[in-house]
């Protein structure tokens, strides 16, 4: 026999009439006079008010099975806050199927309580309806992700999750081998490496919502463990995977608002960068980084000599009050700026700033041209490197204009073109700004074999590299993939990594690739940020069942936590005292 008829929350006026039997638990329970109390039970779906007598000995999160008529509510009690409430279940009789101690926080107000109290008793927190609807938003993410895949004729492979160490940019978890003792696994930072050997075995489309491990530093955005969409196709180029992945992109994102995003538009790093200086800017709102330096080409300001000068317009910022101007010069310091000049439009073209008496007429006259300053505005300019100006402004930008993450819309972007290298380091060896597997750009190959004496041409070498941004979040990345041994082994030889130590570290991919590697390119985007702000949330770990916190331990189960003595010695390991 079913426990019970109905959910809760799937009553409505058109089962007047009808006996029901739901299951859940009580939300609220309200005493009317000394026999009848209405009880509020909730179960997935919502509530319900049940009325019943004898309900002295039911509390809060009491879990119980009513059964009842469901009837109208008298009109002075309707709720037209609530799914259900114009109906009630009367006529009820209870069966409590489980008791509960008072529980360390109510229910409908843990939005409210200290996070790590939350995560604590997280059984708890899953009942609220916040984290109801956003796992069902998670789960209906990746459902739609699966359907969009195969129905591109992509097939699901599982890629191992004991694998051996490469560098992939973060540290990795590792785990002891017990049938190996003195050696380890790591866990995989994501399945890079074995989808491009799916490639190899001629897969042709690969897919996996797949889970990575990554030591590193937490924050909103970032979890030790995390879900993605990996996938890589054979015979394919940049232009065919953001294809691929736009159409599934768009499938999530309709399922979850029941709104389908259009054409998803592109910007090339450099240009993100010198605009809004960011490689993954928020276009939901304007004030865009303008270039100021032809300005000051021959200027007397000492501050405004150097290779860039940028600046941007707070419109109706005109009232900005000076201590609030002195804190944003502190924050511009500590981005690396040596300082930051604003400068108030007031009426018929005055100008208020500290550094007026500096700069000439013509020189403030360009600077309000250039950036479309109106009455009421502030501009604020930065001088500096290229590279620290357009930081700086691009933070500031920020600071000063991101709407909420659940405002605005979802403005998708595509960011190409990425350095392949993103410094040189002291020893004169570029900087990888991805993964050694991605390609440059043809045209940009013949700058590999840049002299010594020029390394900084290698700056200039663009990669097929290509992010996914979404409301100023990286999403993803991905890249065309190098499947020419002859053209890896020149970019490992730049990274200093010589052919022993590429065996060592790559040898079954470069292996593999002796056999015939077809042209191949891929991608991987992340689950929880996706879902995070599909549902409006800052923080990812409000779409995650169960989180570990800032700090990276689990609240709940208290992990991490030590080994006993025994599987230590299993294992022949022994614990040091920590590095101080």
């Amino acid at each position: 026999m079913t426990m019970r008829t109905d959910y809760c929350g799937r009553l409505s006026s058109n089962d007047i009439g009808r006996t029901v039997t739901v299951c859940g638990w009580v939300a609220k329970r309200r005493e009317h006079g000394e026999f009848l109390a209405f009880v509020d039970l909730r179960d997935r779906t919502g509530l319900i008010q049940c009325v019943v007598d004898h309900a002295h000995e039911i509390r809060s999160e009491y879990v119980l099975a009513v059964t009842g008529v469901v009837r109208p509510r008298p009109d002075d009690t309707i709720n037209a806050d609530l799914a259900t409430g114009d109906i009630e279940i009367g006529d009820a009789s209870v069966k409590i199927l489980s008791q509960s101690d008072p529980v360390p926080f109510q229910i409908d107000r843990a939005a409210e309580v200290d996070e790590t109290l939350r995560m604590r008793h997280r059984y708890l927190d899953l009942r609220t309806q916040r984290m109801q609807t956003n796992l069902r938003r998670r789960a209906q993410v990746n459902g739609a992700i699966r359907s969009s895949m195969e129905s591109q004729e992509f097939l699901e492979v599982e890629t191992p999750m004991l694998i051996a160490s490469t560098p992939e940019g973060a540290r990795d978890f590792v785990v002891p081998s017990r049938l190996h003792a003195g050696t380890f696994y790591a866990l995989p930072q994501s399945p890079q490496l074995f989808k491009q050997l799916c490639m190899v075995g001629g897969i042709d489309r690969y897919y996996q919502i797949a889970r990575c491990m990554r030591d590193e530093d937490l924050r909103a955005d970032r979890q030790f463990e995390f879900s993605q969409l990996d996938m890589e196709m054979s015979f394919a180029d940049g232009d065919d995977v953001r294809e691929i992945v736009s159409i599934a992109i768009a499938d999530a994102t309709e399922v979850v608002t029941g709104n389908r995003p259009g054409s998803i538009p592109s910007m090339t790093w450099l240009d993100a960068m010198d605009n809004y200086g960011s490689d993954k800017p928020d276009i939901r709102f304007g004030m865009q980084l303008t270039e100021l330096s032809e300005i000051f080409a021959e200027t007397d300001f000492n501050a405004f000599k150097a290779p860039s000068v940028k600046g941007i317009r707070l419109p109706g910022g005109g009232d900005t009050t000076r201590n609030r101007l002195d804190q944003l010069t502190d924050r511009a310091k500590g981005w690396g700026a040596k300082g930051l000049v604003w400068i108030k439009v007031g009426a018929n073209g005055e100008v208020n700033s500290p550094v007026a008496k500096f700069m000439s007429e013509s020189e403030i006259a360009g600077v309000l041209k250039e950036l479309d300053a109106e009455e009421g505005d502030i501009c604020f300019i930065v001088a500096d490197k290229w590279r620290r100006t357009v930081h700086v402004l691009g933070l500031l930008r920020l600071e000063l204009g991101r709407p909420p993450v659940n405002e605005g819309g979802y403005n998708f972007l595509w960011v190409t073109d990425f350095p392949l290298f993103e410094s040189i380091s002291e020893d004169g060896s570029p900087v990888p700004a991805h993964h050694p597997f991605t390609m440059p750009h043809e045209e940009d190959i013949s700058l590999l074999s840049a002299k010594d004496d020029d390394t900084e041409k290698l700056l200039e070498i663009r990669s097929q590299a290509y992010d996914l941004v979404l409301n100023g979040w990286e999403l993803g990345s991905g890249s065309v993939r190098i499947h020419q041994r002859e053209l890896q082994q020149q970019i490992f030889e730049l990274l200093g990594i010589n052919e022993e130590e590429a065996q060592a570290k790559f040898g079954f991919l470069m292996n593999a690739f002796r056999y015939g590697a077809p042209p191949h390119a891929g991608f991987a985007f992340g689950i929880d940020r996706l879902t995070a702000l599909l549902s409006g949330e800052e923080n990812i770990r409000e779409v995650i069942a169960f989180p570990k916190s800032q700090s990276g331990a689990d609240p709940l189960t208290e992990a991490p936590t030590e080994i006993d003595p025994g599987q230590l010695n299993e294992l022949g390991l022994r614990l040091l005292p920590p590095v101080t």
